[in-house]
């Protein structure tokens, strides 16, 4: 039920509101295990590439969105399964063996997984350079990868602002890359790298962004 709400209601509202640009969309097979792997501006980057996809894309998020109590808890815990979250525990998340495990099994099961290979939101709008867990993920399910990239999203929902703001999004949907050539080749960290390498520079190629060209880390709790 929740998810033919979201399908006939949340996806139409999202597009009255927002408006947003969507190109490529005929890149993203209909059918079959698929990675989207997309650059990463901000939190809602996860809600904006499932509306906007013509197909359902799981990602992973933290456990706590799914187990909240009352009803701020109700409504996190139904949102999150209508647009195909996948619960990880916190430290998981960043592309650890346990969630590139459960992100194995969606695409077993073929199904889209969408990921940020960055690892986590980029706050000075650079593209980082890319975690080889996606590369690792496509050379062990034999899947392509379709390259996305987000504009404008970083201005919806700002770091530490909690209501989102009405701005222009654009989405970019690029051409699926093939890797079955290497498949069975994941043990190798340097093929790792090199389809991890192409693949961020097919996200750079429709996004524009500055190359920071280091990786980007997650800021430390006081």
């Amino acid at each position: 039920m929740i998810k033919i709400v979201t399908k006939l209601v949340l996806k139409p509202l999202a597009k009255a509101v927002y408006r947003p640009t969507v190109e490529g969309l005929e890149n993203v097979p209909r059918k079959g295990g698929v990675i989207l792997a997309s650059n990463h501006l901000s939190f809602i980057d996860s809600v904006v590439i499932p509306l906007t996809a013509p197909r359902p894309i799981s990602f992973l998020a933290k456990a706590e969105y799914f187990t909240g109590t009352g009803f701020r808890g109700r409504m996190s815990r139904a949102f999150f399964k209508a647009i195909d979250a996948v619960p990880v525990q916190r430290g998981e998340i960043h592309l650890a063996q346990a969630a590139l495990n459960a992100a194995l099994e969606i695409l077993e099961e073929k199904n889209a997984f969408g990921i940020y290979p960055e690892g986590t939101r980029s706050l000075d709008g650079r593209l980082y350079r890319g975690k080889t867990g996606v590369a690792w993920l496509a050379l062990t399910a034999g899947v392509p990868v379709v390259p996305v990239a987000l504009a404008g999203t970083e201005e919806i929902l700002p770091v530490g602002r909690r209501r989102p703001r009405l701005r222009k999004v654009t989405v970019r949907f690029g051409e699926p890359l093939d890797f079955s050539e290497l498949h069975g080749q994941a043990r190798s960290a340097k093929v790792r790298r090199q389809v991890t390498d192409q693949v961020m520079a097919a996200i750079h190629e429709l996004s524009g962004q500055e190359l920071a060209e280091v990786y980007n880390e997650s800021p430390k709790a006081a």
